[in-house]
């Protein structure tokens, strides 16, 4: 597996990198808000002390055309995939340092729903840079850009994405994915998450990018 640059040409078929927003306050609120765990990571979909920021109404506004936003975050030490899923939105990422993130398509999923591991690529997003994941891209956390080094991203979605699961009875294949609200996921036979019950999805080995950083 390549690690390519985000500005990379072969990105644009899994998001773009946005421009145009002052994010300083941003960056600051991260560092100083959000704990890094020293193992594994924490996910958080909604934090108010950045919500309250006034560059998220700009992303409200101008990145999600006025939807509702929630603004919460990613932190941690993580170099395999483990999972891939998908929401019916963008997901916008920003990280006070660098990070990799591991993306497929959501249209390489097969009819026995399936998709191999094989497909997946690897992006180095760099500190301070804000990337846009489109919604037909496979996603999960992200990844370590530097051997031991811990990353703080930003997790920006449309309000009330990956919080409780809503309640129906599965009509098919893919509601039996979804384990949140607007969360589609796929496991890996190897993840804790298969291991806690989501449908595995994942053929071929769990990307694993420790001797690539």
């Amino acid at each position: 597996m390549e690690i390519r640059s985000v500005y990379d040409p072969a990105f644009r078929r899994y998001g773009s990198v946005l421009e145009g927003y002052d994010l300083a306050e941003l960056k600051t609120a991260l560092e100083e808000g959000t704990p890094c765990p020293e193992e594994g990571t924490a996910y958080v979909p909604s934090q108010p002390e950045l919500e309250a920021l006034p560059v998220a109404k700009d992303l409200e506004n101008r990145a999600f055309g006025g939807m509702p936003i929630q603004m919460g975050w990613c932190n941690g030490h993580n170099t395999k995939l483990n999972c891939l899923e998908y929401h019916r939105d963008s997901e916008l990422n920003f990280g006070t340092e660098d990070f990799i993130l591991l993306l497929g398509r959501r249209e390489e999923i097969r009819e026995d729903g399936l998709f191999d591991t094989a497909d997946v690529a690897a992006f180095r997003v760099p500190a301070g840079v804000l990337v846009e994941v489109y919604a037909t891209t496979l996603h999960y956390a992200p990844c370590s850009a530097r051997r031991g080094a811990g990353f703080r991203v930003l997790v920006v979605l449309p309000r009330g994405t990956n919080t409780e699961k809503p309640e129906f009875t599965p009509g098919n294949r893919e509601d039996t994915w979804m384990t949140a609200r607007n969360k589609w996921l796929l496991a890996h036979p190897d993840s804790e998450e298969a291991r806690n019950g989501a449908v595995v999805g994942l053929k071929g080995v769990n990307p694993d990018i420790i001797d690539l950083i």
